[in-house]
């Protein structure tokens, strides 16, 4: 099978001189349609600035990521807001809902910014956040939810377009334990059941129980490639 997302040698420096900082360094890894996979390491590794540049927020110093056998560097600005649009699903800590919407149309917005909107997709839409415990909160504004709910619909935006590639930055940063294993366990899923990828950074270990795939970086490099959660 043909990797979904594939990156090579890919590093990532931030300035010039002897201020420049390696945040990602020769980066390679392969991962398949279908597969959850988690990128963890202590704070300041280089998890997130891999994680943007997958999301192609971020270009990689040097190196090439390629998704859906895409490769990213020959892409233009605006070829890679589109790629970016109708490819990638992402929700990030800040989950940047929009205040004026409830939560139903802010997961509805990704549906018509892709001009993916009709009948079938609004209840997509709906499916997704009843599974991810909100269906009694459809019509709530961003400020009557909870952090924990706000994530859960940023989660449910990042999934509705059927995207190939969902990128999550600390999924249960703002949710109790119990809530944490569910929404994990429902992301997990919905990549599986939707035979895309899904990479997920995080700091909380006991969710790696639900991955496929565990990607260490320590110091912007690779330490470790296991689909065997006990080594970790």
């Amino acid at each position: 099978m043909t990797p979904t997302v594939q990156t090579s040698q890919v590093s990532k420096v931030y300035g010039e001189g002897p201020s420049a900082v390696l945040a990602v360094d020769r980066v390679s890894f392969e991962i398949e349609a279908g597969e959850f996979v988690a990128i963890v390491g202590p704070s300041g590794s280089g998890k997130t600035s891999m994680l943007a540049m997958l999301a192609t927020l971020l270009s990689p110093t040097s190196g090439n990521i390629q998704i859906d056998g895409q490769d990213l560097s020959t892409l233009k600005e605006k070829e890679r807001s589109i790629f970016r649009r109708k490819k990638i699903g992402f929700t990030f800590q800040t989950n940047n809902l929009v205040p004026f919407l409830t939560a139903l149309e802010n997961v509805e917005l990704m549906l018509r910014l892709n001009k993916m909107m009709d009948r079938g997709a609004r209840a997509r839409a709906r499916e997704l956040l009843e599974r991810l415990g909100l269906g009694d909160r459809l019509n709530s504004l961003p400020n009557q939810l909870s952090g924990g709910m706000q994530q859960r619909v940023a989660i449910a935006r990042a999934l509705v377009h059927d995207p190939s590639l969902v990128l999550a930055d600390e999924p249960t940063s703002s949710l109790d334990t119990q809530r944490a294993f569910q929404v994990v366990e429902t992301f997990a899923n919905l990549i599986h059941e939707g035979n895309r990828v899904g990479i997920m950074v995080t700091h909380d270990l006991r969710m790696i129980g639900y991955v496929d795939k565990i990607i260490s970086i320590i110091d912007g490099r690779i330490d470790l490639i296991t689909d065997d959660c006990s080594v970790i």
